[in-house]
């Protein structure tokens, strides 16, 4: 027995797409972490696993490196868009992906160089997010991480982000900060975190630490958190460039905080899962 499987990226961001041809059950964790592993599986930021379906609405489900499921992803969401119009499935009309956190629409443009995905509203509610503490919207407060002080924005894209404005940014700032932060105990789901300079009012570079996966280089539902987070304090108007270290996207953010995300994806390759690896992740599961 063997399995198909596709590997495509989003600005640097690597997932591995899987189908199933009944709606698919939670892949264990022994599984997920052996496919994203570049030493022993086929190397990945994360797994999209979806079903069979010949027609919109497309069902699709997102895992970590660890084996932990996201709710949302935006890099994940175009990827598999992107693959669904590789396969012919879909055209140049409006298409719905169901996600665990609700179903986004998506769109294809420039004969699949550029995916479009409605993301849904950006809220910034701790019960949404979701954030400890009294009922709030979670917006510029001060987080102490040892003897630092951070000012933090919490925003849910429908899955928790942290964004921190920062005056300079590097890849160690989010390497340093971002384990800290996506464990914080404000935070009883963990959470993604972005490490925010603004350039001017329509342009923004970004760090990203993921839930799950680590220090990233690119992030749609963390563009999408961080453009929110700069319009609801101000400081950039509602179409942001979010330049991170794997390329930009562009995200168009609503009075009302409906978020839009317009950015590429690629396929990098496909092939067969043999029977001798499928029966070592088997093994593996059944001792997990």
């Amino acid at each position: 027995m063997s399995l198909q499987f596709y590997k495509y990226h989003a600005l640097g961001n690597a997932y591995i797409v899987l189908e199933r041809e009944t709606p698919p059950a939670p892949l264990s964790n022994a599984l997920i972490r052996r496919l994203c592993d570049r030493h022993y599986g086929i190397g990945a930021d994360g797994v999209l696993v979806g079903r069979r379906e010949a027609r919109a609405p497309f069902s699709l489900r997102i895992f970590n490196p660890d084996g932990s499921e996201a709710e949302k992803s935006g890099n994940g969401i175009r990827i598999f868009a992107r693959y669904l119009w590789d396969c012919g499935r879909v055209g140049t009309e409006p298409f719905e992906v169901s996600t665990p956190s609700g179903a986004v629409l998506c769109r294809i443009e420039n004969s699949g160089g550029a995916v479009i995905v409605d993301m849904g509203r950006a809220t910034f509610s701790n019960s949404a997010i979701p954030v400890t503490g009294k009922t709030r919207e979670v917006i510029d407060e001060e987080m102490r991480i040892g003897a630092q002080v951070l000012r933090v924005t919490a925003v849910s894209m429908g899955n928790p982000h942290c964004v921190v404005l920062c005056d300079e940014i590097e890849p160690s700032l989010a390497q340093r900060l971002g384990p800290l932060i996506e464990r914080h105990h404000w935070f009883p789901h963990r959470t993604n975190v972005q490490f925010v300079k603004v350039i001017d009012r329509n342009r923004i570079r970004m760090e990203i630490w993921e839930r799950g996966a680590g220090y990233t280089l690119a992030s749609g539902s963390s563009s999408c958190a961080a453009a929110a987070a700069c319009v609801r304090l101000g400081l950039c108007d509602g179409r942001i460039t979010v330049a991170m270290p794997g390329g930009e996207l562009v995200v168009e953010v609503s009075p009302e905080y409906e978020v839009t995300m317009t950015g590429p994806a690629a396929k990098i390759a496909e092939g067969m899962l043999s029977s001798e690896f499928l029966a070592a992740l088997d093994g593996d599961a059944h001792g997990a």
